[in-house]
């Protein structure tokens, strides 16, 4: 379930981060609009942009942090409790054995 919600984390970053860079290019295209009314539009759109990418670059980062952490805590445990793991190796690959053994 937690590789999921990450997967889909990941997923509504770089669909956000295509959204920014098609606003990019967009904010570039009416660039070249004449008048007063263009040129306040392109400062909200240009100010909203701004605030998303720093958005985006925020949560990319407490991404990254939080898969830091569970990565170490995660080694952490491994270490800390090996026994317990290589029991339930053991017991995965027994399962296993007996599941190929039984198809033959």
């Amino acid at each position: 379930m937690n590789s999921n919600v990450q997967s889909a984390k990941q997923q509504l970053l770089d669909d956000f981060g295509k959204v920014v860079s098609d606003a990019e290019g967009l904010l570039k295209a009416v660039g070249s609009v004449p008048g007063d009314k263009a040129a306040e539009m392109r400062a909200t759109v240009e100010m909203s942009l701004n605030t998303a990418k720093a958005r985006l670059r925020q949560i990319q980062g407490a991404a990254v942090e939080k898969t830091t952490a569970t990565a170490r805590a995660a080694d952490a445990y491994v270490h800390d409790n090996p026994w317990p793991l290589i029991g339930a190796a053991a017991v995965v690959g027994f399962v296993l054995g007996l599941v190929v053994r039984d198809g033959d």
